[in-house]
């Protein structure tokens, strides 16, 4: 059981969002968030106007809402603001946005009571996700739509997916004995201003990026060993002179993988000068994506923990501040850099699938066949490869660039930080088939080198992929095996594998 506080990590996220784990509020916790809604209360009676206690929102922000209006006032800005299009998303995304908005009003300035936290967590817990569809939200005032869907469901409005099946949220919530929530003053405001989208959607990308950085590191050096290429830009002399810190963990990966290699001993004398840049510059590539990671990384763990509701409730002081806690910016330039990076990645990926592929580079047989000609062997892998780096390049356009004001210009400049986490989230799609492909032509690449073993790394994951995918003998269905690779990548199957002979290799 995960006890929620005032401190939430990007393991103990995926703990309760991929592993689900159940989650309680800390006793701090519910302290703190009570303290806040006393002081609600007391406003409240006071008769002061408080932005979304007791007046409307944006645009309407001077129109004094009467005492006897308050509950339909919050009832109501969550029907009006769940205009969400397009697919929904996943059932982790939602069940981050869930733990993200407790963890948020966790912290205590948000004016809600116990129970609205409470019931953010018996969804998670009984495994109730809301159905929020996963377009229309322009990242400031944070993630209203987005928000807004996901708490229509607290209120035993809109549906939800449970086990596989979307159902009414109402008929749910009964079933599993929860009593739809009734908003209070400032509740449904709390609840929707924010950015747990953005947040949850990056934090499993950057979770994923992790896995899938390790990966391209092998597949580099798969490709290496493939290509019969040299090792020696790979030595701490040379990275040491530029030390940026992915470098020095890109080519220490490099070093562990390739280590023992008879691939290499059997070319040390060869002709050849240096290699292409795909492969002779993994580190500085590699490792120039792998700070951009770590970077958004150190982002995504102040957002994790910090309150981006407006206004904010301060308690001790008994003030009640309007800000601008709720604006993505800082999510959706992270994501934007993310989503370079990552296609980064995949456009040096497909460069080396070319280098495997094409004869004239690689002194390899044709597109890697058997019998070429009556064969095409891996020839239009490489097509599907550059089809996706393509794309990438593309949905790597910043969006964090635009802004259209909204809410009659109140609101004049927003992040669009949820489009950047969603392109963000389809790039990393794209570059696993990417790493996928490039993994698939350098194990067939390595069979034409047998008997000389290539590092041990590399063949710990020759060995690994050949237990499931064969040697491409003739041309056949290719699809499904690709596919089954490109799970062993996400699931962190491969890299297991490699690890467990290679025990540093990060």
């Amino acid at each position: 059981m995960i006890e929620l506080d005032s401190h939430l990590d990007l393991e103990t996220f995926l703990r309760v969002v991929r592993d689900l784990e159940p989650v309680t509020l800390a006793d701090a916790a519910r302290a703190r968030i009570a303290a806040s809604r006393a002081y609600i209360g007391r406003v409240l009676e006071e008769g002061r106007p408080v932005y979304g206690v007791n007046t409307g929102f944006g645009r309407f922000e001077n129109v004094r809402i009467p005492d006897s209006d308050l509950l339909e006032l919050q009832r109501n800005l969550i029907l009006s603001h769940a205009i969400g299009v397009g697919d929904p998303f996943p059932d982790e995304v939602v069940r981050g946005m869930l733990l993200l908005r407790a963890q948020s009003l966790a912290l205590g300035h948000s004016g809600v009571r116990p129970e609205v936290v409470e019931l953010l967590l018996a969804f998670l817990n009984h495994r109730v996700h809301p159905v929020v569809p996963s377009q229309g939200s322009v990242g400031s005032s944070g993630d209203l739509a987005p928000l807004a869907h996901l708490t229509l469901s607290l209120i035993g409005e809109g549906e939800v997916s449970q086990g596989g099946r979307v159902r009414p949220s109402a008929e749910v919530m009964q079933e599993i004995g929860l009593e739809p929530l009734v908003l209070e003053a400032k509740e449904g405001l709390a609840l929707i201003n924010g950015t747990q989208a953005m947040g949850a959607v990056l934090a499993l990308v950057l979770a994923d990026a992790r896995t899938l950085l390790s990966a391209c590191d092998l597949a580099a050096a798969m490709t290496v060993e493939a290509l019969k290429g040299s090792h020696k830009p790979f030595d701490a002399l040379v990275v040491g002179l530029r030390p940026h810190p992915g470098a020095l963990e890109t080519a220490a990966n490099l070093r562990r993988l390739l280590e023992d290699s008879e691939v290499a001993a059997s070319h040390a004398n060869c002709a050849k000068v240096q290699d292409a840049y795909s492969l002779r510059a993994v580190p500085q590539v590699h490792g120039a994506c792998r700070d951009a990671l770590r970077h958004a990384e150190a982002v995504l763990a102040i957002e994790l923990n910090s309150v981006t509701d407006n206004p904010l409730i301060f308690p001790l002081e008994e003030r009640v501040i309007s800000g601008g806690n709720f604006h993505g910016e800082p999510l959706a330039l992270a994501a934007d850099y993310v989503g370079i990076a990552i296609a980064e990645l995949a456009s040096i990926s497909e460069r080396r699938i070319e280098q495997m592929l094409n004869p004239a580079l690689s002194g390899l047989p044709a597109f890697l066949a058997e019998r070429g000609g009556l064969n095409s062997g891996l020839m239009i892998s490489q097509y599907t490869a550059a089809s996706l780096v393509s794309e990438n390049k593309v949905l790597a356009h910043p969006s964090s660039v635009d802004s259209i004001p909204t809410s009659a210009n109140q609101e004049d400049h927003v992040s669009m930080g949820t489009t950047a986490c969603r392109k963000a989230r389809s790039i990393l799609e794209n570059a696993l088939w990417v790493v996928a492909i490039e993994l698939a032509s350098a194990a067939q690449a390595l069979d034409f080198h047998a008997p000389l073993r290539p590092g041990r790394g590399v063949a710990a994951a020759h060995t690994r992929i050949r237990a499931e995918i064969p040697h491409l003998e003739r041309d056949r269905y290719l699809k499904p095996e690709l596919s089954r690779l490109r799970e062993m990548v996400r699931s962190g199957e491969l890299l297991a594998a490699v690890r467990s002979e290679v025990q540093a290799f990060a």
